[in-house]
C-alpha cells in the first residue's frame, strides 16, 4: 500500500514536470491571450517589430522563420538555425517589453529528424510552446514522436484553397482533423480565420469541426467572403464575423493565443493593428452564434 502510494506520487510529480507551462496572466489582452504574428511587421527589423507589437497593446508574439535582425545583413535571419548566443538579445528584448513568445511558424516540418529536432530545440530554448507548420504528408509519425518527447504542440496552419493545386488540402478543416484526430492530443490546428474566409469556409463551421484541437489562431477580418485577394479590415467590421469566432472560442475553452496578422500597408499598419487588439481587449464573450 505504502509502495503503491509512493509510486503514484512519483508518477504524478513526473507528469506535472512534463506538463507544458500555462501562459501567464500577463499575456492576456482582455480575456484572451493575444498579440501578433511578427510577420505583420516583417518590413521592420526584428527588435523594432517586437517594439511595435508591444506598442499596439500585444502581449504575445509568434515568430516567423527568417525575420531579419539587421536589414543591412540578409544573413541575419532569426530562425531555428540561430545559436543560443544569437537568441539571447531577443530573449532580453522580450523580457524588457513584457512579451510572451508563444509560437514559431509557419515552418516546414519534413520527414527529416535532424532538421525537425533543430526546430523543436529552438522552440524549447525560446520558451515557445507551439510549432506552426504545414507538414510534409509523410512526417506525421516523426512529428508525433517529437511532440511527445518535447511536450511542444504542433499546429497545422491553413493557407487558402489553391484551385490549381488539388494536392494542397490543409485549407479544409475536415482534412486537418482527419490527420490529427487519432494522434497525440498535442497535434492540432493553427486556425487562420482569414484564410478560411478566402477559401469560402465559414470560420465558425471550421472551429466546430476542430473543437479541442485548436491551439493557436491567426486572426484576420476581411472585406469579402470567398475572395482570395480580400484585404484586411479592423476586427469586427469585416466578413470574418470575429465576434462569433471569439464567442465560439470561449465556449470551447480556447482563449488563445490569438495572433493579429495584418497583411497590407506593411509600413503603416500600427494604428490598425492597435484597433484590432483594442477590440479583443474590450470584447466580452457571450453565447456563441449558432
Amino acid at each position: 500500500m505504502i509502495r503503491t502510494t509512493f509510486l503514484s506520487l512519483v508518477l504524478g510529480t513526473a507528469s506535472l514536470a512534463l506538463a507544458a507551462e500555462p501562459l501567464p496572466e500577463s499575456a492576456k489582452v482582455g480575456q484572451f491571450y493575444a498579440g501578433c504574428q511578427a510577420y505583420t511587421f516583417k518590413s521592420f527589423e526584428l527588435m523594432t517589430a517586437l517594439e511595435k507589437i508591444a506598442a499596439c497593446g500585444g502581449k504575445t508574439v509568434e515568430f516567423f522563420p527568417g525575420h531579419l535582425v539587421n536589414k543591412a545583413d540578409p544573413k541575419s535571419k532569426f530562425d531555428h538555425n540561430t545559436t543560443a548566443e544569437q537568441r539571447a538579445p531577443v530573449k532580453a528584448k522580450l523580457k524588457e517589453l513584457g512579451l510572451t513568445p508563444v509560437g514559431y511558424g509557419v515552418v516546414r516540418l519534413a520527414n527529416d529528424e535532424a532538421e525537425c529536432r533543430k526546430i523543436f530545440d529552438f522552440c524549447k530554448d525560446m520558451g515557445v510552446g507551439i510549432v506552426v507548420s504545414e507538414p510534409a504528408e509523410d512526417a506525421f509519425d516523426l512529428i508525433e514522436k517529437l511532440v511527445k518527447e518535447y511536450d511542444i504542440k504542433m499546429a497545422i496552419h491553413n493557407h487558402p484553397k489553391k484551385p490549381l493545386d488539388r494536392s494542397y488540402r490543409y485549407w479544409d478543416p475536415e482534412y486537418v482533423l482527419s490527420v490529427v484526430k487519432d494522434r497525440d492530443p498535442r497535434m492540432g490546428s493553427c486556425a487562420d480565420i482569414g484564410h478560411w474566409v478566402r477559401s469560402g469556409v465559414k470560420p465558425t463551421d471550421a472551429i466546430r469541426i476542430l473543437k479541442g484541437r485548436i491551439f493557436d489562431s491567426h486572426v484576420k477580418d476581411l472585406e469579402a467572403f470567398g475572395v482570395r485577394e480580400a484585404k484586411d479590415m479592423i476586427w469586427g467590421t469585416g466578413q470574418s464575423d470575429i465576434p462569433a469566432v471569439l464567442n465560439l472560442f470561449a465556449e470551447q475553452g480556447f482563449y488563445g493565443p490569438l495572433d493579429a496578422e495584418w497583411e497590407k500597408d506593411w509600413e503603416t499598419s500600427q494604428p490598425d493593428v492597435t484597433k484590432c487588439l483594442e477590440f479583443v481587449k474590450n470584447f466580452k464573450p457571450t453565447a456563441a452564434t449558432k
